[in-house]
């Protein structure tokens, strides 16, 4: 009995030291620096990296500037499927959020709501009509818009062994939504990274 109370003894601080020793240490990182790699894997440095050259080009984009000389209005734009074609589970729609802020923020392009947005302003415009008749806003006067926004994001992986080099090619483009003609289109293949995983020791 005497050997199993000092077993039981050892085992109960033996956890405790186990557990002292695992404490979580946190780092607050400023908005503005760049966060390390830890995975390998798409991360927030990545997403900023991309936008600010895809953003950048269809900003300056000729095409772009055209359609606004030629008929006197900004153009409209509605968000389009992004699509992961990645080996990596990425969430687009911040590409797609970046997209928009920046660029409705340069005033080079207008957006209005997506599929689903549009869906929850319908219904709210339909209560409206049963339940406030006298200052409803209007369900016919929906602006449309000129041009989807469309693109997808791919990782290219290379790997031996131990050692793998992943490429992230992300295209973006827009479409005019009358003809289907391609207005601008660009690629971003910049972000590489080398990754060695270490030997498994046992």
């Amino acid at each position: 009995m005497k050997s199993k109370s000092v077993f039981v003894s050892l085992l109960f601080f033996s956890s405790l030291f186990f557990f002292s020793c695992s404490s979580t240490s946190v780092k607050r990182y400023d908005a503005n620096e760049s966060v390390k790699d830890l995975s390998g894997y798409w991360n927030d440095n990545d997403v900023n990296l991309v936008c600010t050259s895809l953003i950048d080009s269809c900003i300056k984009s000729k095409r772009v500037a055209n359609f606004k000389a030629s008929t006197g209005c900004t153009p409209v734009v509605i968000i389009g499927t992004i699509k992961n074609k990645s080996v990596e589970r990425i969430d687009t729609s911040i590409l797609s959020k970046r997209f928009q802020n920046a660029i409705i923020n340069d005033g080079t392009l207008e957006f209005v709501a997506d599929a689903s947005q549009r869906e929850e302003l319908r219904a709210e415009k339909y209560d409206q009509a049963e339940n406030a008749y006298e200052t409803a806003k209007s369900i016919g006067n929906e602006t449309a818009a000129d041009f989807m926004l469309q693109g997808s994001v791919t990782t290219i992986v290379d790997t031996d062994g131990r050692q793998q080099v992943r490429t992230y090619q992300v295209d973006m483009q827009l479409v005019d939504l009358e003809t289907n003609k391609i207005i601008w289109s660009d690629q971003n293949n910049d972000i590489k990274k080398y990754i060695k995983k270490s030997a498994v020791k046992f």
